[in-house]
């Protein structure tokens, strides 16, 4: 099942996977879909009204602020889904973060399994699918 929504004039694309009974969003879209803490919470937000149990999001539609640390972007954002208990899994190449403290908390968050970085879509169903 697909849904479309309009969100500050952009089109996004929820498309659900449904795993071991456990409903996922994720979301798809050609422009950035996360430039704020505000918009995490509000796609957050709309997501949990919809009934999605888990969350995938593309590298690509995130703001590059949240992939440096110094920002505190990435914490707060996180801590929202946290918060609501909606795990996240990121999708992307994140080689390209040179910086050892954003590949620690990479570790650190796949080990927790609550905030996962994956590098294709199958690795992050897998880990969404426990």
């Amino acid at each position: 099942m697909t849904v479309l929504f309009w969100e500050e004039n952009n089109i996004m694309e929820i498309k659900e996977h449904i795993i071991n009974h456990i409903k996922i969003a994720e979301i798809i879209s050609d422009e950035r879909v996360i430039e704020s803490a505000q918009d995490g919470l509000d796609l957050l937000g709309n997501l949990y009204y919809q009934g999605f149990d888990k969350v995938i999001l593309h590298e690509k539609n995130i703001t590059s602020d949240f992939f440096d640390l110094k920002t505190k972007l990435a914490g707060e954002i996180l801590q929202k889904f946290s918060n609501y208990r909606i795990p996240l899994a990121i999708v992307g190449d994140f080689s390209q973060y040179k910086s050892k403290s954003f590949q620690d908390f990479i570790s650190e968050s796949n080990t927790t399994q609550h905030i996962n970085f994956a590098t294709s879509l199958p690795e992050a169903l897998e880990r969404l699918s426990k």
